[in-house]
Order: C-alpha cells, then sequence, then structure tokens
C-alpha cells in the first residue's frame, strides 16, 4: 500500500498520508515517498497547487513513527541524526520552499511531526475536529522537524515555548489565534473549503505566486534590508514575463487575464 497517494484533478494535487491504522505517522519510508511525489510535482506543468491531508478520519498526522525512530535511536546518535532528523528536515524545508502553494487540511490530529508539516506548509485549514500538540517533551526531546524554530516564528516566543515545553494540546481556534492555521471550518467542509483556497490563488499568475513565495520563504530569515532586495530581485525576474504584461493589459483592458506561466 502506498504511504502516500496521489489524486490530481483541474490543476490541483491531493495529496493523502496513508498509514490510518498508525494514525498517519510518518515513517521513513512515508517521508521518501512524499519526498519523490514533491519533486515529480514540480516538474509538472498541469498541476499548479497541492493539499496535503491524512487518511481516515481521526488524524492528519501522529507525528514520527516512534517504534522506528527509537531503533534508530539505539544505534546511536549518529544514525538517529542521519535518519530521522535530516530526513525530517529535508521534507518540512521542501514543503516551506517549493514554488507552488501548498495547503495543509488538517483533519484530525496534528501531533509533532504532523504539526510541523502544518508549520512549513505556505497555507492551512483545520477541521473543527482537529487537535495540534507539540509532545516532543515527554519523550525526552526536543521537535526535530523544525518545530523549534518555525512555530515561534509563528506564534511568537513565549507563546511557542509554552506549547514547547508542556507538551500540551490545543484545538483548531488556538491554532488559529496562533497563526497555525488559516481557517477553521466544519469536519464535513474541510476539503471543499481547502481545494475553494486553492482555486482563489490558482486564478493569478503561476510565476508570480512562485515569486511571492520565494520572496516570503526567504525574506523570513533576512534583515529587512536584505528581504526589500530580495523582493525587488523577484520582481526583476517577473518583469519582463510575458504573464506581466498580459496582467497590466487585461486591467487596462478590463478583462480577465489568461495567464501562460512565461
Amino acid at each position: 500500500m502506498d504511504t502516500v497517494l496521489i489524486e490530481a484533478n483541474e490543476g490541483i494535487a491531493l495529496l493523502t498520508l496513508n498509514r490510518p491504522e498508525k494514525l498517519n505517522a510518518l515513517s521513513y519510508s512515508m517521508n521518501d515517498r512524499l519526498l519523490a511525489l514533491l519533486d515529480a510535482l514540480e516538474a509538472d506543468p498541469a498541476v499548479g497547487a497541492i493539499i496535503i491531508t491524512g487518511a481516515g478520519d481521526r488524524a492528519f498526522s501522529a507525528g514520527g513513527d516512534i517504534h522506528e525512530f527509537s531503533q534508530s535511536v539505539r544505534s546511536g546518535a549518529d544514525d538517529a541524526v542521519r535518519d530521522f532528523v535530516r530526513r525530517g528536515q529535508a521534507m518540512t524545508r521542501r514543503l516551506e520552499s517549493f514554488p507552488k502553494p501548498i495547503v495543509a487540511a488538517i483533519n484530525g490530529i496534528a501531533y509533532g511531526g504532523g504539526c510541523e508539516i502544518a508549520e512549513a506548509v505556505h497555507l492551512s485549514v483545520a477541521s473543527d475536529r482537529a487537535i495540534f500538540a507539540k509532545p516532543e517533551i515527554n519523550i525526552g526531546i526536543p521537535p526535530t522537524f523544525g518545530g523549534t524554530q518555525r512555530l515561534p516564528r509563528l506564534a511568537g516566543r513565549k507563546r511557542a515555548l509554552e506549547l514547547l515545553l508542556t507538551g500540551d494540546a490545543f484545538g483548531p481556534e488556538r491554532a488559529y489565534e496562533l497563526g497555525l492555521v488559516n481557517k477553521v471550518v466544519p469536519h464535513e467542509n474541510l476539503l471543499e473549503e481547502s481545494y475553494a483556497l486553492a482555486r482563489r490563488i490558482l486564478r493569478h499568475s503561476p510565476l508570480a505566486i512562485s515569486r511571492i513565495i520565494s520572496a516570503v520563504t526567504r525574506g523570513l530569515n533576512a534583515t529587512i534590508s536584505e528581504g526589500l532586495a530580495i523582493e525587488s530581485e523577484q520582481f526583476a525576474r517577473m518583469a519582463l514575463s510575458n504573464d506581466v504584461h498580459e496582467g497590466l493589459n487585461a486591467w487596462i483592458e478590463r478583462r480577465p487575464p489568461a495567464y501562460s506561466g512565461t
């Protein structure tokens, strides 16, 4: 059985984390499968946006596969860092910097690595049944897929530290307050709302979408002066594109633009 399922329709690819019997825990093979699918989708011109969700009714993802991870830990720190930490960080970095918009549809439990996926992707929509936690401290480790870095950037240092140091679970409305999700919706409307959000983005130039994602992702870790230079660089890369001329002409002519992505 594939650990990540893929379904593409009308320019949007739906990726489903598919280990429902394990609450979609992130095994090494699932992590590798997700990275391989992202590589293929980046190169696919027919796909403009991605939605990630979890299989079953209980979980988005309960986090890393502890049984698998514990075996790496028993082999030593070097093996654990290579097999678990680097693999997970590569996955969340890929999600964060992916040039096409990624929406997480959080359908249930989003603990540990599952929460870190929500932190890394560009946008998140949460079911009213979703529940989040940073529980790594309960097994004596810090988060390892970027949670000590991204959550403070989203929520602020003190609010992030409370969650990281207690391991307490929190609901979707709290996740919204913290800036972890963009919207909370009834559970039965989760995928519909996630697709609607993706479609609102896909009305626009795919080049402009990519440039905005790049500017924001790179600029978050830069000074304001460096960030403004990144913004200028991304504009300059767009300035000679066909999409810029089409967008300007469409606005002047009061008609919908027809972007070509060139």
